[in-house]
């Protein structure tokens, strides 16, 4: 009498889960928590970047949850205003999600994130996004523009 296969224990379970798929549930949640946040008062919360908090200035993501909660509430000048990258952050984690959610629907396991990283597109929005942190850290600096 034939019996059935064990089921995996949750070690393989969890093993069998990718880290693009982690990296894409947790961003997707990140959004999801800018939907709920009201934009009302973003302006006034507190400082979450370390080094903004330590020196004044703004580093490459300073602005991003400012940027997602705005843009979630439909405000794209006040998205782009708080940190450019921001609305290209969501579009790339939902891009993520949907080819994760793809790829189990057709019982594949989806491309490992390290090997997705490593991509010259993905380096190149990396190298855009430093050298944008560079640009507003050496513009504040200057005095010409405002500290966010």
């Amino acid at each position: 009498m034939p019996t059935a296969n064990p089921s995996p224990d949750l070690h393989q379970r969890i093993a069998a889960v990718s880290s693009t798929e982690v990296t894409a549930a947790i961003g997707v949640g990140g959004i999801v928590i800018a939907a709920l946040l009201p934009a009302g008062g973003i302006e006034d919360g507190p400082v979450l970047c370390p080094f903004r908090a330590l020196t004044g200035l703004p580093c490459p993501g300073c602005g991003l949850t400012r940027s997602w909660v705005y843009l979630m509430h439909g405000d794209i000048g006040s998205s782009l205003a708080s940190n450019w990258f921001g609305p290209v952050l969501i579009v790339a984690i939902i891009v993520l999600a949907v080819v994760s959610v793809r790829a189990r629907l057709n019982r594949r396991r989806p491309a490992d994130l390290d090997k997705l990283v490593r991509s010259p597109i993905i380096l190149g929005f990396f190298a855009l996004f430093v050298a944008y942190g560079a640009v507003r850290l050496i513009l504040t600096m200057t005095g010409a523009i405002p500290p966010i």
